[in-house]
């Protein structure tokens, strides 16, 4: 994973994502960029600044509950936060609920905000559901597909793998600027 420059990450968290998508246009000499999400999403911060980070992924559902044994949904979970927890730089977690659009489960609320801002994560991109407002971690933006009440049967799925979240594919370390505008790669 590159490093990011402190100035240029001080310059980056200063601007909106629209700003970051037309100077990425005028860098390339066209306009057609598309690495960039589509759709309305909910910032839990909208008056906060912007997420910036080296992409940390993974993928959830909560519609149905997990089928595997109970000893590889623990294994997999445990994995998931030792790998969340392994913090170099600005990271941000993007999380692709494999149930979108029909996502029930928020994985995103009281207790996991905390947790990912304590291993130093920057905030959380998501097209699932978040739940817990004015609870959430005070500077852990989340921006989510949708505001819930209940966790279903969230689970983890996939650890550390390209992610799809509002029509923006995003893999591992790519770096992420996202606000209440939406996300950018």
């Amino acid at each position: 994973m590159a490093k990011l420059d402190p100035e240029l990450l001080k310059l980056l968290r200063s601007v909106d994502t629209p700003t970051v998508c037309n100077a990425i246009e005028v860098a390339q000499g066209k306009r057609g960029f598309s690495k960039f999400t589509r759709g309305t999403m909910v910032c839990s911060a909208p008056e906060g600044g912007a997420m910036v980070g080296f992409a940390k992924t993974a993928k959830i559902a909560a519609v149905e509950p997990p089928s595997e044994n109970q000893d590889i949904i623990k294994e997999r979970r445990m994995n998931y936060y030792r790998y969340m927890s392994e913090v170099d730089g600005p990271m941000v977690t993007v999380i692709e609920d494999v149930d979108y659009p029909d996502c029930i489960g928020a994985y995103w609320g009281e207790i996991n905000t905390k947790v990912h801002k304590g291993f130093g994560l920057s905030g959380a991109l998501t097209n699932g559901v978040m739940r817990d407002l004015g609870d959430l971690a005070e500077d852990f933006p989340v921006v989510a597909g949708s505001i819930g009440p209940s966790h279903g049967f969230v689970h983890v799925r996939e650890i550390d793998t390209p992610v799809n979240v509002f029509g923006m594919t995003v893999t591992p370390d790519d770096l992420i600027h996202a606000d209440l505008h939406g996300a950018v790669v």
